[in-house]
C-alpha cells in the first residue's frame, strides 16, 4: 500500500517505520506537528527526523508550522489535568485531519501514525481520530498499538546518537513532564529516607556491636601490652639476680 506515516519525531518512528515496511508498505513520512513548542523544539525535532529519513532512504513531506491553528484547537482545553485527555485528542485530530488531506490530494492509499508507539499517549483515541481523519477521503486507516516496542525504540534511538525529547511536545506537556519529574524525584527521596529511618535501628545496633568489639579488642590488646611489660620486666630482674 502507498501509505502515508504521520510521524511525532525521530525516535519514535524508529519501531513503527521498520515494521510497516517488512509489512510491503511503500511509505513516506508526514512530519505535521504545530504541536511541538517552541519553534526551535519544533526545528531540533524535525532535523532529526530528517536524518534519519535519509539514512534510510525515505522521503519526508512537511506540512507548515501553525502553532496558533494548535493554540485554537487543542490549547483552549488548558492546563487542567481532568482536561488533558480531551486536550490530547483534539490535538491528535489536528494533525491527523492534516495528514489525511495531505494523503487524500497526493494519491495515498491510507495513514498510519507512529503517536501509538508511546506508553504515555492516549491509545484509544489515537485510533479513533485515525478512522475519524481518513474516512472522508476513503483512505485506509492503518492503526497498530506499537506501544511493545517502545522499549527497542529507546534503545534503538540511544545507540543511534538520536536527540530524545523529555516531553511530548506542547508547552503544557513540558510543563507537566517538568513537574511529574520532580515529583518522582520527591517521591524517590522520600521512599530512601523512609528507607534509612526503617535501617536506623539495626544500623545503630550494628554500629554498637562494632563499638563493643573495638573496646574488647582495645581492652585484650592493652592486657597483653601489661602482661608482655611484666614479662619483660621479670625476665630482668632474674638476669640481675643471676648476675649478682
Amino acid at each position: 500500500m502507498k501509505l502515508l506515516l504521520h510521524a511525532c519525531c525521530g525516535p519514535c518512528s524508529l519501531e513503527p517505520l521498520r515494521l510497516l515496511l517488512e509489512a510491503g508498505h511503500d511509505i513516506t513520512i508526514a512530519y505535521m506537528n504545530s504541536n511541538i513548542h517552541p519553534a526551535a523544539e519544533y526545528d531540533r525535532r524535525l532535523q532529526t527526523m530528517l536524518e534519519f529519513a535519509e539514512s534510510q532512504g525515505i522521503a519526508v513531506v512537511e506540512g507548515p508550522y501553525e502553532p496558533q491553528a494548535w493554540a485554537n484547537a487543542a490549547g483552549v482545553y488548558g492546563t487542567d489535568p481532568d482536561a488533558r485527555p480531551d486536550r490530547c485528542r483534539a490535538c491528535y485530530r489536528l494533525r491527523l485531519e492534516e495528514a489525511a488531506r495531505y494523503a487524500a490530494e497526493h494519491g495515498f492509499e491510507g495513514l498510519a501514525t507512529t503517536l501509538s508507539v508511546s506508553p504515555y499517549q492516549y491509545i484509544d483515541e489515537i485510533g479513533e481520530e485515525l478512522a475519524v481523519a481518513c474516512a472522508p477521503y476513503a483512505l485506509e486507516p492503518v492503526f497498530q498499538d506499537f506501544r511493545e516496542q517502545y522499549p527497542e525504540a529507546t534503545r534503538r534511538s540511544k545507540a543511534l546518537g538520536m536527540y530524545r525529547q523529555n516531553y511530548c511536545g506542547c508547552a503544557f506537556s513540558k510543563v507537566e513532564a517538568a513537574e511529574e519529574r520532580e515529583q518522582r524525584k520527591a517521591e524517590r527521596a522520600a521512599a530512601k529516607a523512609a528507607k534509612e529511618a526503617a535501617e536506623a535501628p539495626r544500623r545503630a545496633a550494628e554500629e554498637a556491636e562494632r563499638a563493643r568489639n573495638r573496646a574488647e579488642k582495645q581492652a585484650y590488646n592493652e592486657k597483653r601490652q601489661r602482661q608482655r611489660a611484666l614479662l619483660k620486666k621479670m625476665k630482668e630482674e632474674a638476669k640481675r639476680q643471676a648476675a649478682e
